[in-house]
């Protein structure tokens, strides 16, 4: 009995091995899945982030021509409103990326290789590289290009229309008044918000198309060949 006991508690004491996998592709695909599926979610609430700015652009601009009587700023409240989330959905970008990049990762390396006649992958590192973002996963790519990729596909149509909406507002329904008299809020002169909003839109523009590598992962590419798969 006493050496039954011993031998169960010499077994306690001993550190766990973990066992190898057998099945690697088996581990494999369950990966793709699940970050494919994480992919997913982060692409909706992507969306999410730009059905309520065009929410919310279209409730402004139904409100604001509605009537001559309405204040002017309340399209300048709307710019503001779109940029904060064009802040959050850059954020939600740099998230999606990441999860982005190891289906990337997977597809390349693993599945394309698998499929390729040559059977050659993309990196030759790509387990060192997947491992390690496994156990520390980190943004594959800066705030201020996922500010400026979401800018360009997103953001440049649906703030223009605020610009635009808020010039034809000024001139338009200026009456009397010229159209920097009528830029005033409150008891901010006209030429002040005039200068407050080219500076907002030249500082947006800048940070866009400031020249710099592209570290995002490509989804889609350019090719010579189409291949004769292609109908």
């Amino acid at each position: 009995m006493s050496d039954t006991q011993d031998t169960d508690e010499s077994s306690a004491d001993e550190p766990i091995v973990d066992e190898p996998i057998d099945d690697v592709s088996s581990a494999l695909v369950g990966l793709y899945r699940g970050e494919l599926d994480r992919v997913t979610t982060w692409r909706g609430r992507l969306d999410k982030t730009t059905n309520w700015t065009v929410t919310i652009i279209a409730a402004v601009l139904t409100w604001v021509f509605s009537s001559p009587d309405n204040p002017h700023y309340l399209l300048l409240i709307g710019m503001l409103t779109v940029l904060m989330f064009h802040v959050v959905e850059s954020r939600r970008y740099q998230r999606y990326d990441v999860w982005r990049a190891r289906v990337r990762l997977l597809e390349r390396d693993v599945f394309a290789a698998a499929i390729d006649p040559e059977n050659r992958a993309d990196h030759d590192d790509w387990r060192t590289e997947l491992g390690t973002d496994l156990r520390r996963p980190a943004f594959k790519i800066p705030f201020l290009e996922a500010y400026s990729r979401r800018y360009h596909r997103v953001y440049l149509p649906l703030q223009t229309v605020l610009l635009v909406a808020w010039i034809v507002r000024l001139t338009v329904f200026s009456a009397d008044q010229g159209p920097l008299a009528t830029a005033s809020v409150v008891q901010i002169p006209g030429s002040v918000v005039v200068g407050a909003v080219t500076f907002v839109y030249g500082l947006t523009a800048a940070i866009t198309l400031w020249p710099r590598e592209r570290q995002a992962t490509g989804e889609m590419y350019d090719r010579d060949k189409e291949g004769d798969w292609k109908p």
